[in-house]
């Protein structure tokens, strides 16, 4: 899913490195942003370093978030791509492939980030605080999911004056992700209707959409 393989600008190289300190304080930023921030949208520019620590695909493009459980990201470069959760299923439009894969929405997101991003309150009861630490101004969350059926070993969030605007996401074949969300709007009036999707006339559909109601 394009969004679970979510450029950090300025973000500290070696995040364990860091002093691993003020976790009271990394626990009340991101529970305060779950429990406050209802609504997001803005750019993210967004870079994968794999395990010999070289820069692979970097990507950009804007997003939106509704809470709960409504988000959409627009990939524009290198290629088109719509991820959209509607709260029920979650649509992957591939625009090049004329491709849409959908899921569930619960199946889909779990323990992820894209969870922590746009579900409920409840979706800490996910994650371990296991610890933050402040590098440069930003503050940041580094948080465990409690499962091991995710492909994600740690998710780092950036906070800076409270506001989300950096995610460090590594994975189980030692890559790393990183994310800049950049002009964020907090708790801006957002349209409904951007997190409805259909597939477009003529595009291959893989997958069957759940019925609404049985979202997240």
């Amino acid at each position: 899913m394009a969004l679970i393989a979510l450029v950090v600008l300025g973000a500290p190289a070696v995040a364990a490195a860091a002093a691993d300190d003020g976790k009271a304080e990394g626990e009340r930023l991101v529970e305060q942003f779950v429990a406050n921030v209802q609504s997001m949208r803005g750019r993210f520019e967004q870079q994968l370093v794999d395990a010999n620590d070289e820069i692979g695909e970097t990507s950009s493009g804007t997003f939106e978030i509704l809470r709960p459980g409504r988000f959409r990201w627009e990939y524009r470069e290198p290629y088109a791509q719509i991820l959209v959760a509607d709260g029920t299923n979650v649509w992957n439009y591939d625009v090049d492939l004329e491709q849409v894969t959908v899921k569930p929405q619960g199946e889909a997101l779990g323990s992820t980030p894209a969870a922590l991003l746009g579900g409920t309150e409840n979706v800490l009861d996910g994650f371990v605080v296991a610890g933050s630490y402040e590098d440069r101004g930003t503050m940041w969350v580094r948080l465990e999911p409690k499962s091991r059926d995710t492909s994600f070993e740690t998710v780092q969030l950036g906070f800076s004056d409270g506001v989300l605007t950096r995610m460090m996401l590594s994975d189980d074949l030692d890559q790393t992700t990183l994310v800049a969300l950049l002009d964020v709007a907090v708790n801006a009036d957002l349209d409904p209707s951007d997190f409805r999707f259909s597939p477009p006339a003529g595009v291959d559909v893989v997958g069957r959409p759940a019925a609404a109601g049985s979202g997240l």
